[in-house]
């Protein structure tokens, strides 16, 4: 489908609450992100009338700001599309830590500000292959029945790159930009060590004048996200509405089904209703949601498995400085080259290698060792803020010249590990997460594959230690076929209810070795497929 030209303004197509709760939708889509956004899209290009209902606010389009840790005012906070409140983090049974996660709230949710990367998982990822067992035997829904979807994903978000040479899988792109010279020297020193690179995925429609927005919001519909490929969209359609602006307080339930979806927008509640409800509000709050809802149940709406919340996955990033060959240019912040050598390797699960688009200057540098202190034991230690930003100028002197990679170590389910409410602030994720002895021994040996692969260069490997990854939280409402250990069957319905479907990194029951989006991208058109077939199915047999 070709691309629109849409306006540098605010969306059309807004509602207010009291509007909203003057219709019967057929679908309500709760949260804006790459799941919600091209949920409702393909919903609304069914013919399907939508109602996206996101608690953040709506922007412009010709915003381009980056997510800043250092605003601390949490309507300045909101305004700028970033989760409002720092989240309480309990790790390793210690004390509570408090800090921002790099969470977005607005359209688009934390999408408008990833780095549109945008791999394809491999078949290991979702079955056990070989040797390679499964940590839960298998996803419900296997590798060749997601392919289609991951090939219409890649489509409606222009995902550009290559294939992986080392597995020969075809992988049908767009093709990238020509590479600089310094990238094309960087790949022939990584295929010198013996690695296979590769150009990595990335979400850009490359319009004329394209300033790779990577991890800022983008100010044209460049970047793919959830609301350049996903909302906008939907609302050209006419088939879409959004209200912006309006907390999901409540769902409730009533005879198997949710009749109403109480919001909060003003200060005043208001009550939505729609055949099918679509929560996707992220991995840390549709959890949340069903939780709050303890109309029937008081241990929250679809939760007779005990499992809302728990199987809380990251990723663990491994940050490694790799220095160009003597005498060759640095390729600099570039987000061009990634690998899939150390992926799984000797028979452990472990992840993508990728260079990371930092560059390795003071201003970056201090940013990083701001927020590996803010999530560390470090953070009340008096000036250490200022010894950052000391340590950051003699490392922008020592890295200048560095490619900064980052490993992808795939983190794996536990019901330990998981989401909680706050019984006083609503708006506060809490988490409860402990690093397992197998999680470590995995990232011991992924630092030593990384060393070893590198070990010809100059490279340093970097970070204080483990490093969760809070952007990419998935899991904690996973699907499966045994409605015992699993919240949503193999079509991502809730186990326990008629019309709930999940449509966002909620549904994973493991993390995957690379990051999540065009999983989750490629999730949510199967999930509305599902319930586009169902609705016209229901409509047919009522004629």
């Amino acid at each position: 489908m070709p691309h629109r030209s849409w306006s540098p303004s605010v969306i059309s197509g807004q509602t207010n609450a009291r509007q909203a709760a003057g219709r019967h939708w057929d679908v309500i889509v709760i949260g804006t992100g790459l799941g919600g956004g091209l949920a409702g899209r393909r919903l609304a290009e069914s013919g399907l009338s939508v109602l996206f209902v996101e608690k953040g606010p709506v922007g412009y389009r010709t915003e381009g700001q980056v997510m800043s840790n250092d605003l601390d005012d949490q309507g300045a906070r909101q305004l700028r599309g970033f989760w409002p409140t720092k989240i309480e983090v309990h790790l390793d049974g210690g004390h509570p830590r408090r800090f921002y996660a790099p969470i977005g709230s607005g359209v688009g949710g934390t999408s408008v500000f990833y780095a549109a990367a945008a791999e394809r998982p491999e078949r290991h990822d979702l079955e056990t292959v070989g040797d390679l067992t499964h940590p839960t035997g298998g996803w419900p829904i296997g590798f060749d029945a997601f392919t289609p979807y991951f090939d219409q994903a890649a489509a409606l978000l222009s995902i550009r790159g290559e294939g992986d040479p080392a597995s020969g899988l075809p992988a049908p792109l767009l093709q990238a930009p020509p590479l600089r010279d310094v990238e094309l020297a960087l790949f022939q020193d990584l295929r010198q060590l013996g690695l296979n690179p590769y150009r990595a995925h990335e979400a850009l429609r490359r319009v004329p004048g394209c300033s790779d927005c990577l991890g800022r919001k983008c100010p044209r519909p460049c970047k793919m996200d959830g609301r350049s490929a996903g909302v906008e969209p939907a609302m050209e359609t006419g088939h879409a509405a959004l209200l912006a602006n309006s907390s999901v307080e409540e769902l409730i339930e009533s005879a198997g089904r949710i009749t109403q979806v109480r919001v909060r927008q003003g200060g005043h509640d208001h009550l939505l209703s729609a055949r099918t409800v679509v929560l996707a509000a992220g991995a840390l709050h549709s959890p949340r949601i069903l939780l709050a809802s303890t109309g029937i149940h008081p241990d929250g709406c679809a939760n007779s498995s005990g499992w809302v919340g728990r199987g809380l996955m990251f990723h663990l990033s491994e940050l490694v400085a790799l220095w160009p060959r003597r005498g060759q240019p640095s390729a600099g912040a570039t987000r061009a080259v990634a690998f899939r050598d150390l992926y799984a390797h000797q028979g452990k699960r472990l992840g993508l290698v990728q260079s990371m688009g930092l560059a390795a200057d003071s201003g970056q540098i201090a940013v990083y060792l701001k927020e590996l202190i803010e999530r560390s034991r470090l953070r009340n230690l008096p000036a250490i803020r200022q010894v950052a930003t000391l340590a950051a100028h003699i490392g922008a002197g020592i890295f200048g010249k560095a490619t900064v990679f980052v490993g992808v170590l795939e983190d794996l389910p536990y019901p330990e590990n998981r989401v909680l409410l706050h019984p006083e602030e609503p708006d506060v994720p809490v988490i409860e997460y402990q690093l397992r002895d197998e999680l470590l021994e995995r990232r011991a040996a992924f630092r030593r594959a990384i060393r070893k692969r590198f070990g010809r260069t100059r490279t340093l490997l970097l970070g204080f230690g483990p490093d969760l990854n809070y952007g990419h939280s998935c899991g904690t409402l996973r699907f499966g076929l045994d409605p015992r250990t699993s919240v949503l069957d193999a079509n991502c319905k809730a186990h326990d209810l008629d019309n709930l479907y999940v449509a966002d990194a909620s549904f994973m029951p493991t993390s995957m070795g690379v990051n999540p989006g065009l999983t989750i991208a490629a999730n949510a058109l199967r999930v509305a497929d599902v319930i586009a077939d169902r609705h016209r199915a229901e409509t047919r047999k009522a004629v």
